[in-house]
């Protein structure tokens, strides 16, 4: 045996002992870490089921020490910030919630896969000049077109209806873009190729054949988009002003300023409107690891 082998073989078990050794030190920080991030949960699950005078208390405990009491669901299920309304603010909140992100998101990802296909696979004069202009744009802070955007639907009468919410995310995003593109980039060419051969057109590629392979990557993406409408919170208080075009984050936070001295009630709120959205991804889950995964890596 060589030295040179020797020396690998030496290198290989102490690489080996080395990995050993880190197994009980990962593993420690990430229960750690694990811990951090489900206190919360458990607090504001505990704390939901807790009777007001006990959520209201300076003495904490973590599970409901005078028995579970689900009051504080029936009041989020019941309240009306406006007692003229047909429905409870919670649940008028959240179909105004899917409305407001259903169409964008829905229209949103058509636009931008269909433009990532054309970035991927289209030949084209000012192609790698549009596609930067396009990637440029996202390097631009949202919070400095704000009082300019303002002002343009203020002109045209947008304020304080949902349309700012909704038409602007139905032309795709240029995140959403990127993504699409490095996926298509991934399918070999000859499928499309062969395509053409055969007589099929643009868009019949894409749909008979970029469409289908692209399922995983589309479901990805539109689970961000859902979420991340789900969770707007800035737009919807700029621009709507009426109780009734509420979203649920707003009306979450009209909650907090009316249920402020009892914690239970605003605790059972929050976790209401988390649970669409731990069943979406739950639902989604295997599409939105596969798409994450899959991008970029030659199919």
């Amino acid at each position: 045996m060589t030295d040179q082998n020797v020396q690998i073989i030496d290198t290989h078990q102490r690489m080996k002992k080395m990995r050993k050794g880190a197994g009980p030190v990962s593993y420690v920080i990430l229960i750690l870490y694990a811990a951090i991030i489900i206190l919360p949960f458990l607090i504001v699950i505990s704390t939901s089921f807790k009777t007001w005078q006990e959520a209201s208390s300076t003495v904490f405990h973590l599970f409901p020490s005078e028995g579970f009491d689900a009051s504080g669901y029936s009041e989020v299920f019941t309240y009306k910030a406006n007692q003229d309304a047909a429905m409870p603010t919670l649940i008028k909140s959240f179909l105004n919630t899917l409305l407001y992100i259903i169409p964008p998101t829905v229209l949103g990802l058509f636009t931008s896969a269909i433009a990532g296909y054309a970035f991927a696979k289209l030949r084209f004069r000012a192609k790698n000049f549009m596609y930067t202009a396009l990637l440029a744009t996202m390097m631009i802070p949202g919070i400095i077109c704000l009082a300019p955007t303002f002002s343009i639907y203020d002109m045209i009468g947008w304020v304080d209806t949902p349309y700012p919410l909704m038409i602007p995310g139905m032309f795709g995003a240029a995140a959403c873009v990127f993504f699409m593109r490095q996926f298509y980039m991934g399918i070999p060419d000859s499928l499309v190729e062969a395509a053409k051969i055969d007589g099929a057109g643009y868009f019949s590629i894409f749909f008979r054949i970029m469409v289908p392979l692209s399922v995983p990557a589309l479901m990805a993406q539109g689970v961000l988009g859902f979420v991340g409408g789900y969770n707007d919170y800035f737009n919807p208080l700029i621009y709507l002003q009426s109780s009734d075009l509420y979203n649920l984050q707003v009306a979450l936070r009209v909650f907090a300023g009316v249920f402020r001295m009892r914690p239970n009630v605003v605790m059972a709120g929050t976790l209401s409107a988390l649970v669409p959205t731990l069943i979406l991804y739950f639902v989604a889950q295997n599409y939105f690891v596969e798409g994450i995964v899959t991008s970029g890596i030659k199919q």
